[in-house]
């Protein structure tokens, strides 16, 4: 009888804790150590996204979380990888180059082939970027000169 009683006391607690939003028992880790998994609201949640492009960037293959049942559990190497991807987007990189260049971080270490790669990228975005740069403020310049004109217009009426 004890322990029909005690079993249901603990699935009342079970069904408290998840209403309360306790992380569940497969998230524990040591004392004081950040989470070993996260749900995809805390993983959206963390890097300020939507639960749909979390879900489009497992689609098309970027991160594959690890699936109990329809609960997607996302592990360090997904976080690490998404930072990855949101890091490329910020930086102007298609996702196909994204995928390319965290790829890399799967493949065996060392390879003077891969890193040469990167860096090749790294110069092609940056200098994508300088040119944005120039573009923007030589518009810039253009805006303050059309601005001036509108305000000496101005004053002589």
């Amino acid at each position: 009888m004890a322990t029909g009683s005690a079993a249901k006391t603990d699935r009342g607690r079970s069904g408290a804790r998840a209403a309360a939003g306790a992380r569940p028992a497969y998230r524990t880790s040591r004392e004081g150590d950040p989470p070993q998994t996260w749900t995809i609201r805390e993983i959206a949640d963390e890097f300020g996204i939507t639960h749909r492009t979390v879900r489009h960037y497992e689609d098309i293959g970027l991160i594959s979380p690890e699936r109990r049942g329809t609960v997607r559990i996302y592990h360090r190497r997904d976080r690490t990888r998404l930072g990855l991807i949101l890091r490329g987007k910020r930086l102007g990189f298609p996702l196909e180059e994204i995928r390319t260049i965290i790829d890399l971080y799967d493949a065996p270490r060392g390879r003077r082939s891969q890193l040469e790669y990167v860096l090749g990228q790294i110069d092609e975005r940056r200098e994508d970027l300088e040119q944005r740069r120039r573009d923007i403020e030589a518009a810039l310049s253009e805006l303050d000169r059309f601005e001036q004109s509108c305000r000496a217009d101005l004053d002589a009426l």
